[in-house]
């Protein structure tokens, strides 16, 4: 198995994890709370992630990964209603994304394909998706600190606990990195 691929996906697999131990801290109702008119959900970043997935990633060596069916300007209306449809959004487009991974191998990488009728190789494509969805992410995880406030355990190394943390990290004999032990 190529090393890129795996790499790719253990990355978009911590990611995942950190918006699912976002929406695990959140009362329902917070999922949906906006900032301002102006500002995004974090129902509604995932609906964006869910037709974003879902347009990249259907039928992703083949046809143009802006789907002619997706509606991204719908994507921001804060319709979903429930945590359980959010998080079936959240998951199909996650299932999309990974059996679409799955199926890539090595000589996949340099293939063309197109997003918007412009071309990228494979990996390009990948590489374009694994900093679009962390983006994302990211905001997920910035809303659910400002909605908890001091109720928000930290999902990486707290604040104050660096040192802690590399103590017992050079502690340990020397082993090969893992992509999630440096956040």
């Amino acid at each position: 198995m190529n090393d890129y691929l795996e790499s790719v996906r253990k990355q978009f697999q911590y990611y995942r994890s950190l918006g699912e131990k976002t929406f695990e801290q959140i009362p329902e109702e917070k999922l949906f709370w906006q900032y301002n008119e102006e500002s995004n959900s974090i129902a509604m970043i995932v609906k964006h992630l869910h037709g974003n997935m879902r347009s990249r990633w259907t039928d992703f060596l083949t046809t143009d990964g802006e789907k002619e069916w997706r509606k991204r300007d719908q994507e921001f209306e804060n319709d979903i209603r429930s945590r359980e449809e959010l998080l079936d959004k959240w998951n199909e487009g996650w299932t999309c994304l990974f059996e679409a991974l799955n199926e890539l191998n090595d000589n996949d990488l340099e293939k063309i394909i197109y997003i918007r009728n412009m071309g990228h190789t494979v990996s390009e494509a990948i590489n374009r998706q694994l900093a679009h969805y962390p983006y994302h992410v990211g905001q997920i995880v910035y809303i659910g600190k400002m909605v908890m406030d001091e109720k928000w355990r930290s999902l990486s190394i707290p604040r104050g606990k660096s040192g802690d943390y590399n103590r017992e990290k050079f502690s340990k004999p020397k082993e090969k990195r893992h992509f999630t032990d440096d956040l």
